[in-house]
């Protein structure tokens, strides 16, 4: 078909990459044309004809990735953390210069997980007291993770333009990371434990109430949608998007 996309996954023998191949391959309108692991060399994304790149390498390699394919006039789809503000500048400067590339960078692809943050974002703006708590398996080797700062940082957002306070916190003594880190002002709390895949709550309360937000993922067929949703979107929507939200009809 002319209008396939042809894709290449980077970062193919991990857990969320192998996932993302077969669900490539069974995807409709796709054709896998390369699935690199570590080591392999990015020539053979250009070689293989791939319009589309899957991004789910490790943080120390996935600006370099990026950064190649968009010169290559490939459009990316990025699951891979790590990607803080000087990062995310030096990829819209990339960018600039290739202006009819599109780069989604999704801290999370899980639908339920995307809605959910957005659902809390909007939410926290009416609560005196917000804050995350986020599990993950052992594994994982960012705390906190992308998804959880994400959300704090749009919650933090929300709150600030509508001028809500800081959550009270009375705390005078306490054990190095007892309150967990600070981003934006929201507090957000990691857990590691083996047997999770991917969770998190948002906890927010007022005197007399509580609404609390919580998404699981039991396994990495959850991200699968929205790496498709992503690769193809990302085509028709050039230049940095920065969360799926950016291409769901929240209405919010």
């Amino acid at each position: 078909m002319a209008d396939e996309l042809k894709v290449a996954v980077l970062g193919a023998r991990g857990r969320m990459g192998t996932a993302a191949v077969d669900a490539v391959e069974k995807a409709e309108g796709m054709e896998l044309v390369a699935a690199l692991g570590r080591g392999d060399s990015l020539e053979k994304v250009t070689e293989a004809g791939a319009t589309h790149v899957v991004d789910l390498t490790i943080p120390d390699a996935t600006e370099t990735n990026v950064h190649f394919a968009v010169e290559n006039g490939i459009h990316c789809v990025v699951g891979t953390t790590g990607w803080d503000a000087d990062r995310l500048q030096r990829l819209e400067q990339k960018l600039a210069a290739n202006d009819d590339v599109g780069v989604l960078i999704a801290p999370n692809f899980a639908l339920g997980s995307v809605l959910a943050s957005a659902f809390a974002a909007k939410a926290a703006q009416y609560f005196e007291s917000a804050e995350i708590i986020e599990l993950h398996h052992p594994n994982k080797v960012d705390a906190p993770s992308g998804t959880a700062v994400r959300t704090a940082q749009l919650m933090a957002a929300t709150r600030a333009e509508a001028g809500t306070g800081p959550s009270p916190d009375a705390t005078e003594k306490q054990l190095d990371g007892a309150r967990g880190a600070d981003v934006d002002g929201i507090r957000v709390h990691s857990v590691r434990l083996r047997g999770l895949v991917a969770h998190q709550e948002v906890l927010l309360g007022s005197p007399g109430e509580q609404l609390t937000f919580r998404h699981d993922s039991f396994d990495h067929g959850s991200f699968m949608p929205g790496v498709l949703l992503g690769l193809r979107t990302v085509a028709s929507r050039p230049g940095l998007t920065h969360g799926l939200d950016g291409y769901l009809d929240l209405g919010l």
